[in-house]
């Protein structure tokens, strides 16, 4: 199978860039708006990203959009599934669910539009002292692994793993706080609510069925799963979202990976003997018989457990824990589709589905960006938590809004007392309706940085986090961020000194939706 690969240059000397107004690293749909409202307001703009296809997830195979209520989405979110709209629909009017590739034309197309130079396959140095030059506070000039060099009087750090503000210094944390940190209820190790995508049935963890001795089945952990709220350094699953048809045209059957072994999956085969039929769950529909698959159930395309150390990863590391991930989830669907001992009427049904031919053709149609669901987070000034969230603290320099669920993937896997399976971490609570995202949340402690904001890896405790982490919420973070380091070039002040009345008025006259 083809594999997704990171691909880094040789280093190289190279010239330094002539120097831009905003240098936005990543290739996300947060820096996509964040480029186009740069250039609404007549400033100079490059995107600098690792990837080579632009819009990350919502380019990436979540075509089913996680949004909570729609009416608090605007501005340049708004139009971006308005343009999907108009590509399926003649009248318009905004679409929420669509097929990767069209996703990806959108962003393309603004690219076109606005003439904005996307930098692709470029890797930051993240070496200390290397890859950021920073004077005064305030970053110069950052550099790429292939010696080039780009200069700019504002930065915006629009990866899904924070890597721009890790390399500033910028102070982050990675895993989960404890509730006595932020006084949250929902924080830290949650065994009392992981009641989602749980398992039904009482699974022996052991080879042999109830003897401990055996030695544990496959991706169990051995380790005790902490105390009920207490923080720990441990990361919430990541999985491929995964673009399916039933349709045979465009149905690539699924494959044997390089390094199959049937023995990964021995726990789902224990669940589904036991009577469990989870694996039909999340298959939202997108146009023309496709689908946003997703993890569902207590054992799925969720790789728990296997990207602890993702975030701060090397580029090399991050490499072998992305083949590891893809290899798992194509022996999932492998073994679903093809592994005799799998019930007669799982078999037949999974194997009715396969990729779809048409999307992701230069991967091997396995999407070329894993869902980091979270990753390092900022610690600014404000950090965003469940209480301003459930409007127990006021916020009160909204600069857009949320309104999912506070959602955690489960993460990690382990032995209960009984010597049975269970997983821990799913949290899926409601805030009780929309929610404003502090302006503090975008930008680092005045002394850290002046002239950087974060728009995914935002200051936020975990929990928050599993609300905010919402591709529409990126996308309206990316505008908001690049209309304050424009006000900030055009006041000459830090980006933590930016007018807010003045900021929120231009936000509300670009159509944002801040209360």
């Amino acid at each position: 199978m083809l594999m997704v690969r990171l691909l880094i240059p040789g280093a190289a000397v190279a010239a330094p860039d002539a120097g831009y107004d905003l240098v936005i690293y990543g290739g996300t749909s947060a820096a996509v708006t964040a480029a186009v409202q740069a250039k609404k307001m007549g400033r100079s703009v490059v995107i600098v990203c690792p990837d080579k296809h632009l819009g990350g997830l919502s380019a990436g195979g979540l075509g089913w959009t996680d949004s909570g209520k729609k009416a608090i989405i605007g501005g340049l979110s708004r139009e971006f599934y308005e343009r999907v709209g108009m590509y399926y629909n003649e009248d318009g009017g905004a679409q929420w669910s669509f097929e990767p590739h069209v996703a990806e034309r959108v962003f393309e197309d603004w690219m076109r539009e606005y003439e904005i130079p996307v930098h692709r396959d470029a890797w930051l140095n993240r070496e200390p002292g290397e890859g950021v030059v920073m004077e005064d506070g305030r970053i110069v000039s950052i550099a790429m692994l292939s010696g080039k060099v780009y200069r700019g009087k504002m930065f915006i750090d629009a990866t899904y793993e924070g890597d721009l503000m890790a390399a500033a210094g910028v102070s982050y944390t990675v895993g989960r706080e404890a509730n006595s940190q932020y006084n949250e209820t929902l924080n830290g190790v949650q065994i009392d609510n992981a009641v989602h995508h749980q398992f039904k049935n009482n699974i022996s963890a052991y080879k042999i069925v109830g003897d401990p001795t055996s030695g544990l089945l496959p991706r169990i952990s051995g380790d005790l799963p902490g105390v009920q709220g207490e923080g720990d350094h441990r990361v919430q699953a990541y999985n491929y979202r995964m673009c399916l048809t039933r349709v045979p045209e465009n149905r690539v059957p699924f494959a044997k990976p390089d390094g199959y072994d049937a023995s990964q999956y021995e726990l789902l085969l224990r669940e589904l003997l036991a009577g469990s039929r989870h694996i039909k769950g999340s298959f939202s529909e997108l146009p023309n018989g496709k689908t946003d698959t997703n993890n569902n159930g207590s054992f799925s395309t969720d790789n728990i457990g296997m990207n602890y150390d993702y975030p701060e990863a090397s580029y090399d590391r991050r490499r072998e824990i992305l083949a590891e991930h893809l290899r798992y989830q194509q022996g999932y669907c492998y073994f679903l589709a093809n592994d005799p001992r799998v019930p007669g009427d799982v078999r037949e049904w999974f194997s009715g589905w396969g990729l779809a031919k048409d999307e992701f053709i230069d991967s091997g149609h396995w999407s070329h960006q894993i869902y980091v669901r979270e990753a390092r987070r900022m610690v600014g000034d404000v950090v965003v938590n469940e209480n301003h969230l459930m409007r127990r603290i006021p916020t009160l320099r909204s600069v857009g809004m949320g309104s999912y669920n506070m959602d955690s993937h489960n993460v990690q896997r382990y032995v209960d007392k009984d010597g049975f399976v269970r997983n821990e971490g799913d949290v899926q609570i409601n805030p009780g309706g929309p929610y404003p995202i502090d302006y503090g949340a975008i930008v680092p402690r005045r002394a850290e940085c002046e002239n950087l904001l974060v728009v995914c890896a935002v200051s936020s405790s975990h929990i928050a986090y599993g609300s905010i982490r919402m591709e529409p919420v990126f996308m309206i973070l990316g505008q908001s961020a690049a209309t304050a380091g424009v006000l900030a070039i055009d006041a000459g002040v830090a980006v933590q000194d930016v007018d807010y009345a003045e900021l929120s008025g231009r936000l509300l006259g670009d159509g944002q939706v801040l209360e």
